[in-house]
């Protein structure tokens, strides 16, 4: 297909892609400033370490890291459980939170052979979410010898609760960009679809590729407004003397 007629197709349907277009992007706008609330994370790290003592000196191994990076896996599921989450709620009744409500705030994770652990919490309050980390963070390493045996947990950092906090969903301007580009694309694929599916005649190329024939003649359109002056429209001419009759073309 030629670029030129590329661009007759789009032209022919500009409006409907137009329109899908401004839909789309307005109904995308009006969600995201009126209905989509910021949404904001904070979090705290943990590191699993633990040594031996060897003639009052700390030391570590190679095998106990391993042994503490396989560990991670089970505390992962350990800060999802009700004795931790149990206890926060008890221990921090300010958050005004479930067990459940907060467990659908966490997120839980650790880089690949890392003994560090990243707590995230996610509210549409930075402060709350800062709040509900710090105390996840704070059970868990409270609470940890007892379920595990073993103390071995320990916090690098808590989240700062006064801090300049910005929103990690995107930014309305972003998803009506987005929303406008997406829309578009698929406007015009849809526009090149249903100039594949329609296969009515409507051109002389239409014709001479349907029938593969050469074109002999064929019958402008006319308008309804030159039509009535062709009709109305006639030629004076003289038939004898003082007399004259009037002929139509």
């Amino acid at each position: 297909m030629e670029l030129k007629q590329i661009m007759q197709i789009i032209r022919k349907r500009l409006l409907l892609i137009t329109s899908i277009v401004v839909i789309v992007s307005a109904l995308v706008g009006i969600k995201s400033f009126m209905f989509t609330e910021d949404v904001y994370q904070a979090n705290s790290k943990l590191i699993v370490s633990q040594s031996f003592n060897v003639n009052g000196t700390e030391m570590m191994d190679y095998s106990n890291i391993q042994s503490n990076i396989k560990l991670i896996n089970s505390y992962k599921e350990i800060i999802y459980s009700s004795a931790i989450l149990n206890k926060v709620v008890s221990a921090h009744p300010e958050l005004n939170e479930t067990p459940v409500g907060i467990a659908s705030k966490l997120g839980v994770s650790s880089a690949s052979d890392s003994q560090v652990m990243n707590i995230v919490a996610v509210d549409t309050n930075y402060r709350h979410a800062a709040e509900i980390v710090n105390a996840v963070a704070i059970v868990f390493k409270q609470e940890i010898p007892k379920i595990m045996k073993v103390d071995n947990v320990t916090i690098l950092s808590e989240a700062e609760v006064n801090a300049f906090a910005v929103p990690t969903n995107s930014s309305p301007f972003k998803a009506v960009i987005l929303a406008f580009i997406v829309s578009l694309m698929l406007a015009v694929g849809l526009v090149f679809l249903l100039d594949y599916l329609d296969d009515t005649i409507k051109s002389e190329e239409d014709i001479v590729s349907a029938l593969e024939l050469p074109m002999l003649s064929y019958i402008s359109r006319i308008s309804k407004s030159e039509l009535k002056v062709r009709r109305t429209r006639g030629v004076q001419q003289k038939v004898g003397e003082g007399v004259y009759a009037t002929a139509k073309q």
